[in-house]
C-alpha cells in the first residue's frame, strides 16, 4: 500500500515538474493570439498559461460569456489585468463599459484608438478626445476602476512646439485618464519612448512591449505592415533599456503584444528574452 501510495507520489511529481515552466516576468496582450483563440479558446488560454505567463490583458471573449471566460482565466492561474473598450463605448455608453470590467475582474480599462478623418489628427480630435475621456474616465474611477488610453503613433503629429501628445498629456486628467505606452508606436513616429517616460513620470502604469524589424521606415499615422513585428530583443527599439527606465517611471503592468502571424513561434523568445534581463 505504501508502495503503491509513493509510486502515485512520484507520478505526479514528475507530471508536476513536467508542466511547470518558468513564470514570465510580464504579462501577454492576448490580442497577440487572435488567430488562435476563435478556433480554440480552451487550448490557445493552456499554451498562454504553458509559456509563463501569469497576468494578461484581454482582448473580447470570443463567443464565451464574461463568467465562462473568466472561469477559463482562473482555471489556468491567469490574472486579468485590464480590457479594452471602444471609444464609442466611452463616449455613449459607459455603464456597458463598467459592467463588462466589473464581470472579467480587471482593474484597468483602456481604449487603443480615437476615431479621426484619414490619417490626420487634428486639434479638434484632440479637444473631443479629451471631453470624452475625462468624463469616462472619472465614471469609471467613481466604480473602482483606472482608465488609460493607448497611444497609437498618430498622437505625434506635430502641434505647437511639440505634438498632439503633449496637449493630451496637459488635457487628460491624471486622477482619472492615463496612458498605456506602446513602446512599438512611440518608435515609429520618430519618438523616443525613454525621453517620454522621463518627460511624463507615472502616467503610463501600463506598457506594451514588442519590438521592430531593423530597416522598418517609421510614420505618424498608426498604421505599419503588422509582419513587422519581431521577437523582443531582435529589433531595434531597445527594449532593455526602456524597461529600466520604465520601471522608474512608475510603469506598474508590462504585457507582450506580437501582432505578427509568426506571434505563437516568436513567443517564446520573447519571453526568453525579458527573462535574462536584470
Amino acid at each position: 500500500m505504501k508502495k503503491s501510495l509513493f509510486s502515485v507520489l512520484f507520478v505526479v511529481g514528475l507530471v508536476t515538474l513536467a508542466l511547470a515552466q518558468p513564470k514570465s516576468p510580464v504579462g501577454l496582450q492576448l490580442y497577440s493570439f487572435r488567430a488562435q483563440f476563435p478556433k480554440d479558446v480552451a487550448g490557445t488560454m493552456a499554451k498562454v498559461r504553458e509559456m509563463g505567463f501569469r497576468e494578461v490583458e484581454l482582448a473580447g471573449t470570443y463567443g464565451l460569456s464574461y463568467a465562462d471566460f473568466r472561469k477559463l482565466l482562473d482555471k489556468n492561474g491567469l490574472k486579468p489585468i485590464s480590457t479594452g473598450a471602444s471609444y464609442a463605448d466611452l463616449e455613449n455608453n459607459v455603464p456597458k463599459v463598467i459592467e463588462e470590467a466589473k464581470a472579467l475582474g480587471v482593474k484597468y480599462v483602456m481604449c487603443a484608438w480615437i476615431p479621426h478623418n484619414g490619417d490626420i489628427f487634428t486639434l479638434e480630435d484632440a479637444k473631443k478626445a479629451s471631453d470624452v475621456l475625462n468624463t469616462a474616465g472619472k465614471l469609471l474611477k467613481d466604480h473602482g476602476l483606472q482608465f488609460c488610453y493607448h497611444i497609437h503613433g498618430y498622437e505625434f503629429q506635430p502641434y505647437k512646439d511639440g505634438t498632439f501628445f503633449d496637449y493630451l498629456a496637459e488635457n487628460l486628467e491624471p486622477q482619472y485618464v492615463n496612458f498605456e505606452m506602446d513602446v512599438f508606436w512611440v518608435k515609429h513616429p520618430g519618438q523616443d519612448p525613454i525621453a517620454l517616460l522621463k518627460k511624463y513620470p507615472h502616467r503610463f502604469p501600463l506598457m506594451h512591449l514588442k519590438d521592430r524589424k531593423p530597416g522598418t521606415p517609421g510614420n505618424n499615422t498608426g498604421h505599419v505592415d503588422v509582419e513587422s513585428n519581431v521577437a523582443i530583443g531582435k529589433g531595434d527599439l531597445g527594449i532593455a533599456e526602456i524597461m529600466k527606465q520604465a520601471k522608474k517611471s512608475g510603469v506598474k503592468h508590462f504585457f507582450i503584444e506580437d501582432e505578427s502571424s509568426r506571434s505563437m513561434e516568436q513567443m517564446p523568445e520573447s519571453v526568453a528574452f525579458l527573462q535574462r534581463l536584470k
